[in-house]
């Protein structure tokens, strides 16, 4: 990846501009941690950029981003810039196109982001943040206020690079997000749920949401942490706190929260309750209420059948057997055959399966 990175910076600079990686590849790289996201910052125009590369999408050319697609990677190439006083959804009311690197830097949210590397692999660091990244601190370049006001999400950013990083944050910081925490209710509900789901699904989420409540976070988000699982994943840390209605969640993760929700009122070890939500929604469902997963495993892998697929008859073969036409009574059937298989009243065959139909209804 670093390669293929290089590479991109000498295409550009040797077309006269100036390029460099920045952000969080290089401070990631620094701590020997493996990225594939990868920023580019350059003196070179969108429309400059365009000319040197193929496979270029301008997914914010108002903004100077450009997107490059090349050796399967993905890249985000931006130029030099410098931005007016942000609006209420986070854009900045004006940018003007620079040709200085420190300027640039310094619009930048935290210090060990303006650390880059030049198109010989050399490290650049105008702003200290290599100190930072030593020291394992979370510093926001220039007046931590101004820059939690200019975009309220570096909060939120701030919270996540403590949670994946496992870096501390300054007083400066610590003071700053306690005086300008109410800025969080301008972000939209989709901007907050996308930092906060990149929190809640690391394995140090616990750090995370302790310090949402610690820094009293939780109330400006709209969200109850009282009943809150850490020891799960995603999904199940959603199911398992108080959430405001207007988070953005898919059909499939309101599907699935809606299911573990059930599931944790009923008996996640029941064979019918196993069957009917799957082996993922009761375990989920067990570990908020501290049940056993491997217990929960194993009574799920010994289950007769799992899917209704398996049970060794079919409708058009039960109205056969009962000689009946089409109607809401099949299914009834088909259901009490199923719960009769997992309770272990009937062997799975098709034989036995006979047997019962006609003993009972016909």
């Amino acid at each position: 990846m670093l390669d293929t990175a290089l590479r991109i910076l000498n295409e550009i600079t040797n077309q006269g501009f100036e390029a460099y990686i920045v952000g969080g590849f290089v401070r990631d790289y620094l701590l020997g941690i493996t990225t594939n996201d990868v920023d580019i910052c350059t003196s070179a125009t969108p429309k400059d950029i365009k000319e040197i590369f193929e496979n270029i999408t301008l997914p914010r050319v108002d903004y100077g981003a450009v997107r490059l697609n090349f050796k399967n990677y993905r890249f985000d190439i931006m130029t030099f810039r410098k931005e007016s006083e942000y609006s209420n959804n986070r854009q900045p009311l004006e940018v003007k196109y620079i040709k200085d690197l420190l300027i640039d830097l310094q619009r930048r949210d935290f210090k060990m982001n303006t650390v880059c590397m030049d198109k010989n692999g050399n490290i650049i660091d105008l702003i200290d943040g290599k100190k930072d990244i030593e020291n394992k601190i979370i510093n926001t370049v220039g007046d931590s206020i101004s820059r939690f006001v200019e975009d309220p999400l570096r909060i939120l950013r701030a919270v996540r690079f403590y949670t994946t990083l496992e870096f501390e944050l300054s007083d400066e910081v610590k003071t700053a997000i306690l005086r300008t925490k109410n800025e969080l209710r301008r972000l939209s509900y989709q901007r907050k749920k996308e930092e906060l789901d990149k929190i809640f699904c690391h394995k140090n989420a616990k750090r995370g949401i302790d310090l949402i409540i610690k820094l009293g976070l939780d109330e400006e988000l709209e969200l109850d942490f009282k009943h809150c699982v850490y020891n799960t994943d995603l999904i199940g840390i959603w199911s398992s706190i108080g959430v405001n209605g207007k988070y953005p969640f898919t059909k499939s993760e309101k599907d699935l929260i809606n299911k573990i929700k059930e599931a944790r009122n009923l008996d996640n070890l029941d064979n019918a309750v196993l069957f009917k939500y799957g082996l993922y929604v009761n375990v989920i469902a067990g570990t908020i209420k501290g049940l056993d997963r491997k217990e929960i495993g194993e009574k799920y892998n010994a289950l007769p059948i799992k899917t209704q697929d398996e049970v060794n008859i079919t409708s058009n073969q039960i109205m056969g057997v009962l000689d009946m036409e089409p109607s809401k009574k099949i299914k009834e059937i088909y259901e009490d055959l199923i719960n009769n298989i997992l309770c272990g009243k009937v062997e799975n065959n098709y034989e036995e399966i006979v047997h019962y139909l006609i003993e009972k209804y016909k």
